[in-house]
């Protein structure tokens, strides 16, 4: 199977080269590990220090592993962190900001025996993470070659991967870490299932995460004039499918402000929303605050997290195409969410769990949608389950403190 897997990971280089020929996103993803190796090796010559490397397939993986890099500063103020990235949506956007606690941003070289072992012996680190998923096979025997200590966080598995299907090449993948969290019982008892022992239910790190963004939200004084006493839904990272839901909705209540957060920049389907609406809408980037639309588009990246504290309800996009987005973040400020039905509600469990909970409301049309609008705008309802947003967000908060303390103890043996 390794031979397989070599083989595999050699022609899909050759396809990603040929289709870089045609496709910008392809020669980006190569572009932007250009020169790899030297930015890694001007690094470490000025900071020689001790090192853990956390690798995250994307950005999302990256807010998952935020809280425990914080905390690991917190514990270790002189500990290098350096992050790796698989795609570019991840890298590109965290590298266009200042990251407290990171020192080195990379890219992840493509899977292979030599680039690997070039890689972990650059980077030389004392300590390694993968977040969730994204195990690279080659990377992570480079690791185990080394004797570096090596953990996997916010894990959760599902019974249909091929860890759990079959033994052999990809559940021996598993087997090299010393430790693994996972965000759920679930994913703890598949593990063991399989005679996997070293593992505990840490929780999700992303608690942690939204919990500090409410506690410390950006404050938008022109937004609260505009919303005075009304109150308002948002809904973030919507796509097509999801305003084909809310504009029906949007149009029966008046009553309420809407703040619409796409998950596409692009003005055209906007405007395109904005005419099929009864009620006023503006762009926020063409808003004069002094006037009062019923709606404001925001076409900027960074505001959305903080929007929630505006909310009576969430609408959290994404759940009728490529994956749902992040419904913790509302949940945060202790709000009910509303998403689309999903098609892998497994790949998504957070949706499952906050549906258990009475705080997350999955809705397949707009008739749904009506219903569950409907209920809570009854104050009972409505209260019950703003209380269980609240409760299930604190009963969550503490993971990466608990994946701190148990690495410690693990590495340095206390």
């Amino acid at each position: 199977m390794k031979w397989i897997y070599r083989i595999g990971i050699f022609f899909a280089k050759i396809l990603l080269r040929l289709s870089g020929l045609t496709n910008r996103k392809i020669r980006h993803f190569f572009a932007g590990r250009k020169n790899l190796f030297q930015r890694l090796v001007d690094f470490r010559y000025k900071n020689p220090g001790s090192l853990a490397w956390f690798h995250a397939a994307s950005l999302g993986e990256y807010e998952q592993a935020r809280p425990v890099i914080a905390e690991l500063k917190r514990t270790n103020p002189a500990q290098l962190v350096v992050v790796s990235f698989f795609s570019p949506s991840g890298y590109d956007n965290v590298i266009e900001k200042a990251q407290p606690h990171v020192d080195f941003i990379t890219y992840m070289p493509l899977d292979g025996k030599g680039p690997a072992n070039k890689f972990v012996d650059m980077l030389s680190p004392d300590i390694v993470f993968f977040v969730k998923y994204d195990l690279w096979y080659h990377h992570i025997m480079a690791v185990k070659a080394r004797q570096i200590p090596l953990f996997l966080f916010s894990a959760a598995f599902r019974s249909d991967q091929i860890y759990f299907r079959r033994d052999g090449f990809f559940r021996n993948i598993l087997f090299q870490f010393d430790y693994i969290f996972t965000q759920n019982q679930n994913a703890q008892e598949l593990l063991r299932s399989i005679e996997y022992q070293n593992v505990s239910v840490a929780g999700d790190t992303r608690f942690d995460r939204v919990v500090q963004t409410a506690k410390n939200h950006k404050k938008f004084p022109e937004l609260a004039n505009w919303l005075g006493k009304k109150q308002t839904i948002v809904a973030g990272s919507v796509w097509q499918e999801d305003m084909d839901l809310l504009i029906p909705l949007m149009n029966a209540h008046p009553e309420y402000r809407w703040i619409i957060a796409p998950h596409d920049l692009n003005p055209e389907p906007m405007n395109r929303w904005a005419d099929q609406l009864s009620l006023s809408a503006l762009r926020y980037s063409q808003w004069d605050s002094k006037l009062a639309p019923d709606v404001l588009f925001i076409d900027n990246i960074g505001m959305l997290s903080s929007l929630y504290q505006f909310a009576r309800v969430a609408y959290v996009g994404g759940a009728f195409g490529k994956g749902l987005h992040n419904i913790l973040e509302p949940l945060g400020f202790g709000i009910p969410v509303i998403f689309g039905k999903l098609k892998k509600s497994l790949k998504f469990p957070e949706s499952a769990e906050s549906q258990e909970k009475g705080c997350g409301f999955e809705v397949s049309d707009t008739e749904s949608l009506k219903e569950v609008f409907e209920r809570l705008e009854e104050p009972g309802f409505y209260q019950k389950s703003a209380d269980s947003a609240q409760n299930w967000v604190k009963m969550n908060v503490g993971a990466a403190a608990r994946i701190i303390d148990k690495v410690e103890k693990l590495v340095l043996k206390v």
